[in-house]
């Protein structure tokens, strides 16, 4: 039987490039390479399109866009061509056709559902998420919305628009009338925690409002939540599992920011997390149901704050988590006893099936 042919995507504008570099090389080199053949497609810091026939070293270091052997490439939306369109040095053109897309983006244009309104609009079957979900679960404001009016327990929040600037006075006595310090402001549709800050004033918080405003024209301003960061990951699509509750401890005292996830050393992720049998089922039963209230398919990591008494506070959905050999994601899995060569196989199955 031929291999069925996967297309990995990577790299793309957003801050997070480097990291899904690194995702996309240890995805690669673990995809069962007697079932599949893997094709590679970056997309460069200025979003240029192409296709990579180099090392997967080359991927991990970045170094596959400096490479003079890649072909300029386009993804096309017609169904007809089932893939991509390759752009010949003679002017000529090639078609590619892919039988399954892995994306391992982050950030804007990468689980946003933009790419995922591509992939749907080609018709070829696609790991991860569907377009709205990807859209609903980076937006953090209709994600407290849908969840919250659920009855899902999440921290107290207001938002705010960049229209709204002129009356950021008001917002800040708005938040200290609502809120109690610390409080978090965040972009609305950012992840890795770019762009957030903690504040502790309404000086830190004015300039919070600013630093927010540079990565997205909506935020929010979320009362501060104390207690033990937990991530539960998730897998399936009408019937998904969850894994063991992994806990994060973080050298830097104020949150687990985009340095502490990915440039800290002294961070520690401690796998089952240390905490009762009770708040571990807690999390995984919520995490399930958020999973499903969103629309979730194929993957997502559930990340939480375990407070006093137990009680799970949900902090977001990450839709497609990091797959570096630290990232929490795989590891959780690797915990349920599924090795990462499994976990592949797994999401490449979960896309078909969710294609028929």
């Amino acid at each position: 039987m031929a291999k069925k042919k996967v297309a990995v995507i990577f790299g793309g504008k957003s801050s997070e490039h480097d990291v899904s570099n690194v995702s996309a090389a240890h995805v690669i080199r673990s995809i069962p390479k007697d079932e599949f053949e893997v094709i590679c497609i970056g997309i460069t810091k200025k979003g240029h399109w192409v296709r990579f026939i180099g090392s997967v070293d080359d991927i991990a270091s970045g170094a596959w866009e400096r490479d003079s052997d890649n072909v300029p490439c386009i993804m096309s939306p017609d169904p007809l061509h089932k893939g991509f369109i390759l752009l010949e040095a003679d002017g000529t053109y090639a078609t590619l056709k892919a039988d399954v897309v892995f994306p391992v983006l982050h950030g804007k244009n990468g689980e946003d559902g933009t790419i995922q309104g591509l992939f749907a609009m080609s018709e070829v079957p696609f790991v991860g998420c569907d377009m709205i979900s990807s859209a609903n679960c980076m937006d953090k404001e209709l994600t407290h919305i849908v969840l919250g009016s659920s009855g899902v327990k999440m921290a107290k929040y207001i938002s705010m628009r960049y229209s709204d600037i002129s009356k950021v006075d008001e917002f800040i006595a708005k938040a200290e009338s609502e809120l109690t310090y610390p409080m978090f402001v965040k972009p609305c549709c950012a992840g890795s925690s770019v762009g957030v800050s903690r504040c502790t004033n309404a000086a830190e918080l004015k300039e919070g409002i600013k630093k927010a405003f540079l990565s997205d024209r909506k935020l929010l301003i979320e009362q501060g939540v104390n207690g033990i960061e937990c991530e539960c990951a998730v897998m399936g699509n009408d019937d998904p599992f969850a894994s063991a509750v992994g806990e994060i401890k973080s050298a830097n005292v104020g949150f687990y920011d985009f340095d502490s996830k990915y440039n800290d050393a002294s961070s520690e992720t401690i796998i089952p997390a240390a905490i009762s049998e009770t708040a571990s089922q807690r999390i995984r039963e919520t995490a399930v149901r958020a999973y499903k209230l969103m629309g979730c398919s194929g993957l997502s990591r559930v990340d939480f704050f375990l407070c006093d008494g137990d009680e799970p506070v949900l902090n977001e959905i990450n839709t497609l988590p990091g797959h570096t050999p630290i990232s929490m994601y795989p590891k959780l899995m690797e915990h349920e006893g599924i090795p990462f060569e499994e976990q592949e196989r797994r999401l490449i199955e979960l896309a078909l099936e969710n294609s028929d």
